[in-house]
């Protein structure tokens, strides 16, 4: 039965990456470019050693982004506001990291722990709405996205934080070389992997142990299904909508840490702002399971790293872009299609099962 579970699983996700393929060389004819010749370029570079280092740094961004919208996604409630809340984060772990003079194992810790907060702070505000106010989360992180990006504009244009870098670029001081985590460079030499890599391997199996393997993930999970059943085994429901938003805004305040301490050194006003609606529908293609998730966030790292051997083949890098989005809706359509089997299959099965215990009776 668990091999059946598995296969039925595999299933959509394989139609919704065939079927954008499919897609993909339509389009591709329509514009008359060689199928074969795009689809091996993209992945010939994509599989090179410094696309697979690059892949993988930018997947550790993407898996805990679509960690922290799958928190939510578990219990009903769309965390929108990832965006808001990781550079936010980011923004206060570039001010602690570029004040601390501690080692590197306690700077980096309280660098974490600074992004952590300032992210769970940020979403608590949409959660304090919701309980209190009845406001829809949805809107509450949307608006809360740009009062975000103002609020950094503003702390790092007309205070003292803001500073010019190397590059003329308005941002905050560097950090300092023990605040780093530079990561190992195993696959390219000249292209080190992040090593906030490692740390979201830690980051997912917390995820996972903690919904399937303690009271608070069952009780999430509960609520998440029936809050009206959950309230009745005594779930306290507004209690659980803000423990959820604080610990998926906590994990959102990482998504900018890897790329920060990793790479850049200091957080500026060109720090990428578009990672969280990236993690919406990475967690949709992984159904919030975290192997999903990681594997989701492979293919996406590397359709959007392969994607600029396109413009070398005369073909609009948008291309990507297309397949990305077939691939996140065939992909829902088919998980839709085959959980409507499956409960077909079980119902069929337990009519042929109780017609055979009345007929041995």
């Amino acid at each position: 039965m668990n091999l059946r579970r598995i296969g039925m699983s595999l299933i959509a996700p394989a139609i919704g990456l065939f079927i954008s393929l499919a897609a993909t060389a339509v389009i591709l004819i329509a514009i008359g470019a060689s199928i074969s010749t795009v689809f091996s370029s993209m992945w010939n570079y994509g599989t090179s050693p410094r696309a697979m280092s690059l892949m993988l740094n930018l997947a550790t961004i993407y898996f805990l982004s679509a960690l922290a919208v799958s928190i939510g996604f578990k219990m009903n409630l769309f965390n929108i506001g990832v965006n808001g809340q990781y550079v936010l984060g980011a923004l206060a772990a570039a001010v602690v990291a570029s004040n601390l003079t501690l080692p590197k194992v306690a700077s980096v810790t309280i660098t974490i722990l600074s992004a952590m907060i300032v992210g769970a702070l940020w979403a608590g505000i949409a959660a304090w709405l919701k309980v209190a106010r009845g406001v829809s989360e949805v809107i509450s992180t949307i608006m809360l996205n740009f009062i975000a990006i103002g609020i950094i504009s503003y702390i790092i244009v007309r205070t003292p934080i803001g500073t010019e870098t190397s590059l003329n670029i308005r941002g905050t001081k560097a950090i300092p070389e023990t605040g780093m985590l530079r990561g190992v460079a195993f696959l390219d030499p000249g292209t080190p992997i992040y090593g906030f890599f490692f740390i979201s391997i830690v980051v997912g199996i917390a995820y996972w142990f903690l919904l399937n393997r303690t009271r608070f993930g069952f009780d999430l999970r509960a609520t998440g299904k029936s809050a009206s059943a959950a309230r009745t085994s005594g779930v306290q429901s507004n209690r659980m909508i803000v423990v959820t938003m604080l610990l998926s805004g906590a994990v959102a305040g990482l998504v900018g840490l890897p790329y920060l301490l990793g790479d850049t050194g200091s957080y500026t006003l060109q720090f990428p702002t578009d990672w969280g609606f990236t993690g919406i529908a990475i967690a949709l293609l992984g159904r919030n399971n975290p192997l999903g998730i990681a594997l989701g966030a492979i293919l996406w790292a590397f359709l959007d790293i392969s994607s600029g051997q396109l413009i070398l083949e005369g073909v609009p890098r948008e291309i990507s872009t297309i397949m990305q989005g077939l691939i996140v809706i065939v992909v829902v359509i088919s998980y839709e299609v085959v959980r409507r089997y499956q409960v077909k299959s079980e119902q069929t099965s337990v009519a042929k099962a109780l017609e055979k215990q009345e007929a041995s009776v």
